[in-house]
């Protein structure tokens, strides 16, 4: 089959070509496993973190991507969960080991046997992949392939962010960054807190007038003030200084959720700037994002049938799938990018 293969770390700023096209062995289903017969695939930040080398390393050669979206075309040995013909999707969890203290509290996103979908196993750049068949998902009737591959990283991993910002109707809320999760953020705070403000902070007038169009009651520069304090921030850049940015403009007791795999280094000096009195004080938070749990992705699809949430794409066939990259790294950002395989 066809396949789009990492083989190792490559700095972006020095190559466009990350990823190798290709033909590797098909994939055959192993026990409670299922094939699926991939249609498309999302693009996320998260890749460009494995090609750059600030995750975990990956299991070399990998097929990247984790918001994968086909058709069920056989069933490994006592799998029974899906029939062949199901329109199923496989997110960014691709098995935890269902035993520990975290996978017993709920908390599977946080079990050191976590194993990542396109980074630890082969993911969804490729033709066809297998997944054990309780970390699959159907996918909503409503939803056409492409709308629904963002939902499964970008629409599941902004649920988890909305939810630790514990924000509720007449609090403020800000986006730091405005791409394909922070804009289905925005779309769920609209539907869910109609009376909470949001207050987006993007680096390109494009996203900000984007933000605009989606219900922000303000759209500024990474860097600029909003005109209020806010409750909560939620903060998907790669960069430090954001950060400190958004400390700075949170009403005492207010949290930072960070919802990001790796910061990037560039900037780390940024951190040298941290001030106590001007950042922390007033019991201020900082929180993280780790991963997903099955149940993020679960009540996210329900929510997103509930709201008939579409989120805007942009396609690109599986050959271009460097370029997608390159532009992701760059900016060029509106939405979601989705790959059709």
């Amino acid at each position: 089959m066809k396949a789009m293969l990492l083989d190792g770390v490559t700095d972006l700023r020095q190559s466009n070509q990350p990823l190798n096209y290709g033909d590797i062995i098909d994939p055959a289903p192993g026990t409670r496993e299922i094939l699926i017969k991939v249609s498309v695939c999302g693009v996320c930040h998260t890749e460009l973190d494995e090609i750059e080398g600030r995750t975990p390393p990956p299991r070399y050669p990998v097929v990247p991507g984790h918001q994968v979206i086909g058709k069920v075309v056989a069933l490994g040995e006592t799998a029974h969960r899906f029939r062949i013909g199901d329109r199923v999707g496989v997110a960014w969890i691709f098995h935890a080991c269902g035993s520990c203290k975290f996978c017993r509290a709920g908390n599977e996103n946080l079990c050191s046997a976590f194993t990542a979908t396109g980074r630890d196993v082969n993911g969804g750049y490729a033709e066809m992949m297998t997944v054990p068949e309780d970390f699959a998902y159907l996918i909503p009737g409503f939803l056409s392939d492409v709308e629904a591959a963002p939902l499964l990283c970008a629409g599941a991993i902004g649920y988890r962010s909305l939810r630790l910002a514990n924000i509720n109707d007449g609090h403020s809320l800000g986006l730091t960054g405005f791409g394909a999760s922070a804009h289905l953020v925005l779309k769920m705070v609209r539907h869910r807190h109609p009376r909470v403000q949001v207050f987006v902070f993007a680096r390109s007038e494009k996203e900000r007038a984007f933000a605009k169009d989606l219900g922000a009651v303000w759209a500024g520069d990474t860097f600029d003030p909003p005109p209020q304090k806010l409750d909560a921030i939620i903060d998907t850049t790669p960069a430090w200084k954001p950060d400190l940015e958004a400390l700075c403009h949170l009403e005492p007791g207010g949290r930072l959720v960070i919802n990001a795999i790796r910061k990037e280094e560039t900037d780390k000096d940024a951190l040298l700037g941290l001030s106590y009195p001007e950042h922390l004080w007033m019991e201020k938070e900082i929180k993280s994002v780790a991963n997903v749990t099955r149940q993020d992705v679960r009540e996210f699809l329900q929510l997103a049938v509930e709201m008939h949430v579409k989120p805007e794409v942009e396609e690109f066939p599986l050959r271009e799938a460097n370029r997608a990259l390159v532009e992701l790294k760059m900016g060029r950002v509106r939405g979601a990018k989705v790959l059709r395989i």
